[in-house]
Order: structure tokens, then C-alpha cells, then sequence
């Protein structure tokens, strides 16, 4: 609908401002609830977005930190797991 309307002012599509019937005067309510709804929307996805962003890097540096921070025993597989029952396969 704001598409439309930003249309017809710019004059595209075979019409200018002067042919629409729809002359909008710039304090109507309706068109500044629509403003203030697509700010709304404009901010909660850059919001969304610097989370996802914030998430992403966290993520990075907590590997790298216990990337750093390894043993040499976690070269073995399966060295932190704790398994449920050692005595499995022991063949006893």
C-alpha cells in the first residue's frame, strides 16, 4: 500500500502526482501509524540481527578459548565422556 502511494508521487508507472485521486495530505493518521509500524518492525530485525550477530561471534571465541585451553589427553577419543558402565566389553 506505502509502495502504491510512493509510486504515484514519484510519478512512475504512467501517472504523476497531479493525475491520482489519491493527493494524501502529510498529517493523516492512518499514514503515520504506518510509519510508526514500519519503524517498529525496522528496529526489531536490526535487533534481531545484532543478537544473531552477538550469538555468532560468542560462539567463535568460546571455541577458540577452549581450543586454547586443551590438554594433551584430549587427544584420546572419548576423553571427557563419561560413559554409563566401564566394565562393559572387559570380556569377564
Amino acid at each position: 500500500m506505502l509502495g502504491m502511494r510512493l509510486l504515484s508521487k514519484l510519478g512512475c508507472c504512467g501517472s504523476s502526482a497531479s493525475d491520482s485521486n489519491e493527493s494524501v495530505p502529510p498529517g493523516e493518521p492512518g499514514e503515520t501509524a504506518e510509519t510508526h509500524l514500519l519503524r517498529t518492525v525496522g528496529w526489531i530485525s536490526a535487533a534481531l540481527g545484532a543478537v544473531a550477530i552477538g550469538l555468532l561471534v560468542g560462539r567463535e571465541i568460546r571455541e577458540r578459548y577452549k581450543f586454547n585451553r586443551r590438554t594433551p589427553y584430549d587427544l584420546y577419543s572419548h576423553s571427557g565422556d563419561e560413559l554409563p558402565d566401564a566394565d562393559c566389553g572387559v570380556g569377564i
